[in-house]
This record gives C-alpha cells, sequence and structure tokens, in this order.
C-alpha cells in the first residue's frame, strides 16, 4: 500500500465522523443507531446476530446500539414463541418515524462518500 491509499482511507473516515456528527446533531442518533434502523426497516424482524452480521458490529457493541435504541423507544424486542432465549427485535412506530425523518432529510453527504 502506498502513502496515497492511507491518506485516502484517512480522507475518508474523516468524511464518516463528520457526517455522524450531523447525524447526532440533527436526529439524536449516531450512526450505528441510525444504521439499525434502517436495517430494521428492511426486514420485518432481525435477531441480535442477524443485527450484528448486517451492521459490521461485533455482538458485544451490537448489545449497545440495540438497547439504547431500545431506551429511545425506536425498536422493541419479542421473544421466540419456540425457543424463549431467542429475541427478535422490530422497529417501534417512534423508530420508523425517526427514520423517516432520516431519509426525508436533504442532508448533504461528504463528497467523498457520494
Amino acid at each position: 500500500m502506498d502513502s496515497s491509499s492511507i491518506c485516502r482511507i484517512r480522507d475518508t473516515y474523516r468524511a464518516i465522523i463528520a457526517f455522524e456528527a450531523y447525524v447526532e446533531e440533527h436526529y439524536d442518533l449516531n450512526l450505528n443507531e441510525a444504521m439499525l434502523l434502517c436495517a430494521l426497516s428492511e426486514r420485518t424482524q432481525m435477531t441480535a446476530g442477524e443485527v450484528a452480521e448486517a451492521l459490521g458490529l461485533t455482538h458485544s457493541n451490537t448489545s449497545k446500539v440495540i438497547a439504547s435504541a431500545e431506551r429511545q423507544r425506536l425498536i422493541k424486542r419479542r421473544m421466540d414463541k419456540d425457543d424463549k432465549r431467542r429475541m427478535f427485535f422490530t422497529l417501534t412506530p417512534g423508530g420508523e418515524e425517526r427514520l423517516a425523518t432520516l431519509k426525508s432529510d436533504t442532508m448533504e453527504l461528504p463528497e467523498l462518500l457520494r
């Protein structure tokens, strides 16, 4: 890898950080929480493992994102009727509203992320 590659990665990383700051300031969500809402909107329900895979997070970080979204009442959990150890997560009406607001915003993506 040459030095220009690492510089492009640095610039992309900084663009993502700037975008996350925008999302936090305007929607009171971190980027992982916003991506969780998006992932859940694409499926009827997801397990924690499916969420981890969809977001590319460790199981520990996924648990933290899920807990935060639950505290904000953006998602809810439901126990599997056949296996009480298994939980399914879905969007709440509040989560659907927050996601609709995100989707309808005319936020500018940083040039590097377009």
